[in-house]
C-alpha cells in the first residue's frame, strides 16, 4: 500500500525545486497496490468546504473553439507547405512544429472530452471530432469511453487503462527499455484499451473514424503523400520522446511514495491547455484549462505542499536514470463492487 514517506515536508519542498526523492538503486518490480480511494474525490469536497466560490470556475470556456479552429486551419496550410520540403526537412519539421501543434489538439480533445467547449454534448462530440483531423488518426471518440473511466476509476486494475500492463513493467526495465517505452507511446495508448478492457464501438465513434478518413484522403489528394506524413507523423513523433509528451510520464508516475498525481507548472502549460495543472484538473474536472491556475490560487493550501514538476526534461532525465521509476511506477488498486459491475456489463 502506498504511504506517506516521512519528513514530507522537505520532501514536499525538494521536489517542487526539481529535486527528486532517491530510491538507493533498487529496480521497481510491482505496482504500487493501494486498497484506498483515490486522492482526488475527498480533496475536491474539502475544498469546496474552505472555498466555495471555486465553483464559479465551472463550465466551458468560450474560447476553445476558436483555439481548435485556428490550430487546425494552422496544420492543414502547414500541410500544403510540407509537400514541396525535402524529406531532410520534412521530419523535423514535423517532429517540432507537427509535433507540439498536434499535441496542442489531442489536449483539445481532452478538455472537450469533459464538455468544457461548449454547454451540449453534441457541439463538443463534433468540435472533437474536428480537433483529431490533423491528427490523421481518429482518436476523439474513442479517448473520451475510455477516458472519463480513467477520472471515474483513477488507478483501477482493467478499468483505467491508462495504467501500464503487467508486461510492460517486466519488460521496459532498463534505460534503453524506458527510452523504447517513451517512443512506443503511440502504440502503447492506442492499443492497451482495446486488449485490456475492450468495448463495442459507438455510433459516434464510427462517424470519427468516417470523418477522419475522408478528411486524409482530402489532404493526400490536395497536398500529396508528404502532406499527409506531415500530419501523421506529427502526432506519431510528438507522442514520443517530445517536450510536450512529457505529461504522459508526469502526470501519474509516482517520483515520491505516496503520491499518485502530480502537477507541472512550467512555461509549456501556456500551450496545452494548463494540462500541467493535474491535480487541480482532477480535483475539478469540470474547470476549463485557461481557468485551473484560479484553482490553485483560491486554494493554495491544499496544492503548495504537494510535490511537483518544474521541468519536462528532468522528467525524462529521471524515468530514464532511476532504477525505481520504470511503468509499474504506478498506483493500481484491486476491482470493486462498481468496477465488476462495469466490466461485467461490458
Amino acid at each position: 500500500h502506498s504511504q506517506s514517506p516521512p519528513a514530507s515536508a522537505l520532501l514536499h519542498r525538494t521536489m517542487g525545486r526539481g529535486a527528486y526523492q532517491d530510491a538507493g538503486g533498487i529496480a521497481r518490480q510491482a505496482f504500487h497496490w493501494d486498497d484506498g480511494p483515490e486522492p482526488h474525490c475527498g480533496r475536491k469536497a474539502a475544498i469546496l468546504k474552505a472555498h466555495p466560490e471555486i465553483k464559479k470556475l465551472m463550465g466551458p470556456c468560450p474560447y476553445t473553439k476558436y483555439q481548435v479552429f485556428g490550430v487546425v486551419s494552422m496544420q492543414i496550410c502547414l500541410a500544403f507547405a510540407a509537400a514541396k520540403l525535402p524529406w531532410a526537412v520534412l521530419i523535423p519539421f514535423a517532429y517540432l512544429i507537427g509535433g507540439a501543434a498536434n499535441c496542442n489538439l489531442q489536449l483539445a480533445m481532452h478538455e472537450i472530452s469533459h464538455n468544457l467547449a461548449f454547454k451540449g454534448m453534441f457541439a463538443n462530440r463534433v468540435l472533437s471530432i474536428i480537433a483529431n483531423l490533423p491528427l490523421g488518426i481518429p482518436a476523439a471518440i474513442s479517448f473520451r469511453k475510455y477516458h472519463l473511466e480513467h477520472h471515474r476509476y483513477q488507478g483501477h486494475d482493467v478499468v483505467d487503462v491508462d495504467v501500464p500492463c503487467e508486461w510492460e513493467g517486466w519488460f521496459f526495465v532498463s534505460a534503453p527499455r524506458k527510452l523504447l517505452w517513451c517512443m512506443l507511446q503511440p502504440a502503447f495508448y492506442a492499443l492497451r484499451p482495446v486488449f485490456t478492457n475492450p468495448k463495442p464501438m459507438l455510433q459516434m465513434e464510427a462517424v470519427n473514424i468516417l470523418v477522419q478518413i475522408a478528411f486524409d484522403l482530402a489532404i493526400f489528394k490536395a497536398c500529396g503523400f508528404k502532406g499527409l506524413v506531415y500530419l501523421v507523423a506529427g502526432t506519431l513523433l510528438g507522442m514520443g520522446i517530445h517536450p510536450t509528451a512529457y505529461h504522459f510520464i508526469s502526470e501519474h508516475c509516482v517520483f515520491v511514495e505516496g503520491y499518485e498525481t502530480y502537477s507541472y507548472y512550467g512555461w509549456l502549460n501556456a500551450i496545452m491547455y494548463n494540462v500541467g495543472y493535474h491535480n487541480e484538473h482532477h480535483d475539478f474536472p469540470n474547470v476549463p484549462g485557461s481557468r485551473l491556475y484560479k484553482v490553485k490560487a483560491a486554494a493554495p493550501e491544499f496544492y503548495d505542499n504537494l510535490p511537483y514538476h518544474t521541468s519536462w526534461w528532468k522528467v525524462y532525465y529521471e524515468y530514464l536514470t532511476r532504477p525505481d521509476i520504470n511503468p509499474y511506477a504506478r498506483v493500481k488498486r484491486a476491482p470493486t463492487d462498481a468496477t465488476k459491475k462495469i466490466l461485467k456489463s461490458e
